[in-house]
């Protein structure tokens, strides 16, 4: 479980200068059933706290049909001008698995983060920007960058299969440091020690057979605690203090390669 300490007040303290929007990056390992509650839970904890969050769905690409990040990254592409899905929620959710790749071509040989600073640049209206992307997409497109993504796991037995592989994925072709986040209810006593287990079991592979530590969390899914900051409260004001700070000159060439190309694209069809 998500240390007690790390509460409200102490999340809130220091952001209250931040200047650019969060980055947040969740790695799919195609169990969407587990994947999704986390997401959508840390969206409404960021929103309950007065917080703007955009959703890039790498895991979707975008079409004439339905716009994305591909869209945005022409010239006159603004987020306030684009119609994007909402699922009746206080977010936006863009797909983006064209544009993601887009932008990681343009900036070969300029720093590893430069992709993740031109979504901030790009959505620099938002507090906190959310990339869901296939692990592997991840560990192909950018390694190296320095960032840790989330990886949830729940207690179905392919999803511990498919996050082990996802696990392995990010730390060797990416060299990439996921956080599995192990899904629980605290109530169930056989849950809580399923996950220790598991987060035990996933430290363990990765010291032993990949030389490489790992950090795991347990958080407590259950809505229905208002007395106290629930575990993904606790775990959205984390992510809030630890996200990627974006680097204003790398941002700003990369974003304008990747508009440079995508108007190059639209003139030669």
């Amino acid at each position: 479980m998500l240390d007690a300490c790390v509460t409200q007040g102490a999340g809130l303290q220091g952001l209250s200068t931040q200047a650019s929007p969060r980055l947040v990056v969740m790695a799919s390992h195609d169990d969407r059933p587990s994947e999704l509650p986390l997401l959508w839970s840390l969206c409404a904890a960021w929103s309950e706290l007065g917080y703007f969050a955009v959703v890039l769905d790498a895991t979707q690409s975008e079409s004439p049909s339905n716009p994305g990040l591909q869209q945005l990254l022409a010239p006159s592409g603004r987020p306030e001008d684009m119609p994007h899905e909402s699922m009746d929620t206080a977010w936006s959710i863009y797909p983006a698995a064209i544009g993601l790749r887009q932008l990681c071509a343009a900036s070969q040989g300029q720093e590893d983060t430069a992709p993740f600073e031109a979504l901030e640049q790009l959505f620099q209206n938002y507090d906190v920007v959310l990339l869901y992307a296939n692990a592997g997409m991840l560990a192909t497109n950018l390694p190296g960058s320095h960032i840790e993504p989330l990886l949830a796991v729940s207690t179905n037995e392919r999803s511990v299969l498919t996050a082990y592989q996802a696990m392995k994925q990010l730390l060797l072709n990416g060299r990439l440091q996921p956080t599995i986040v192990s899904m629980v209810d605290a109530s169930d006593q056989n849950s809580l020690a399923w996950a220790r287990n598991l987060n035990k079991s996933l430290q363990g592979c990765a010291m032993n057979f990949l030389g490489q530590q790992i950090t795991t969390l347990s958080v407590d899914m259950r809505q229905d605690d208002e007395e106290a900051p629930r575990d993904v409260n606790r775990l959205a004001l984390r992510l809030l203090e630890n996200g990627m700070p974006r680097r204003p000159d790398a941002t700003m060439s990369a974003w304008q390669q990747a508009m440079n190309d995508n108007d190059i694209g639209k003139r030669s069809h």
